[in-house]
């Protein structure tokens, strides 16, 4: 099994954003989160095609994190049904993973 994820989220406000990131490192749900302004999201909700300006974040964890990491952001966040979408990390920098794992504790 892979140990180790990506987790993209998706904020609508740069105040969210720091929130969101400072929140899962301080609470060790996440070893690092990149933020990445000014994205542009297209999207269907409710029966509508809309378009935001967005934040994106960029999430390092431990698979078996994900779930109270889901559960603090929901809770966390502004939207009713934010985006959290996790993706495995298949190979890393063992240095790099070493640190996801000395941080985000099991």
């Amino acid at each position: 099994m892979n140990e180790h994820c990506v987790i993209f989220i998706t904020a609508g406000s740069k105040e969210e954003a720091e929130k969101l990131s400072r929140g899962m490192v301080e609470n060790k749900l996440a070893f690092c989160v990149n933020t990445v302004p000014g994205i542009q999201s297209t999207y269907h909700w409710e029966g509508k095609i809309h378009v935001d300006d967005e934040i994106l974040l960029i999430v390092k964890t431990r698979q078996e994190k994900y779930d109270a990491l889901e559960n603090w952001v929901k809770q966390q966040h502004s939207y009713d049904v934010p985006e959290i979408i996790s993706l495995p990390i298949l190979k890393g920098l063992h240095e790099y993973l070493k640190g996801i794992d000395d941080w985000v504790t099991r």
